[in-house]
């Protein structure tokens, strides 16, 4: 399994590797997000939702767990699953986003592990000062490793 990693300098560095991942999206891709607080999942997304065209207002679903952006191509799901337990999710039925056409960016991520698609972008952010981070990008299946090939071959991840 490759693992990449993509040292972020600052906000905008972070969005660069998203717009990356969003100009080359397909659909029923599923991205996860996993870091402390303050890391920079919700800024990750709200890159990533622009570049795919999303110009309403991006912030972490905490209490509405899911934010469905229908007016771009492919449909956004943004999930935070931050409050709810594994059983929790399983009832809500989120498994079914994941065999949808839209694509998923979920932070948070690891607390819904075992609902996860065995195909997607795993990618955990840690701080490494004020502004500094180190993402560690992990594509798991076929798609998703073809995904992170084709951003690592336009040069994004160092």
């Amino acid at each position: 399994m490759t693992v990449y990693h993509y040292h972020s300098q600052s906000e905008s560095d972070t969005a660069l590797l998203a717009e990356a991942f969003a100009k080359t999206v397909y659909p029923g891709a599923v991205i996860t997000l996993d870091g402390d607080l303050g890391a920079g999942k919700t800024a990750f997304a709200q890159s990533f939702a622009f570049q795919l065209g999303v110009r309403d207002v991006v912030n972490s679903p905490t209490f509405t767990i899911i934010k469905e952006y229908k007016d771009v191509q492919p449909t956004l799901y943004h999930m935070d699953v931050y409050r709810i337990s594994l059983e929790e999710a399983d009832e809500l039925g989120l498994e079914e986003y994941f065999d949808d056409d839209g694509v998923c960016l979920i932070e948070w991520a690891r607390k819904i592990d075992e609902l996860l698609p065995e195909d997607r972008v795993q990618i955990e952010i840690f701080r490494q000062g004020d502004d500094e981070r180190l993402l560690k990008v992990t594509p798991f299946g076929k798609n998703s490793d073809t995904w992170c090939a084709v951003i690592d071959g336009k040069g994004v991840f160092g």
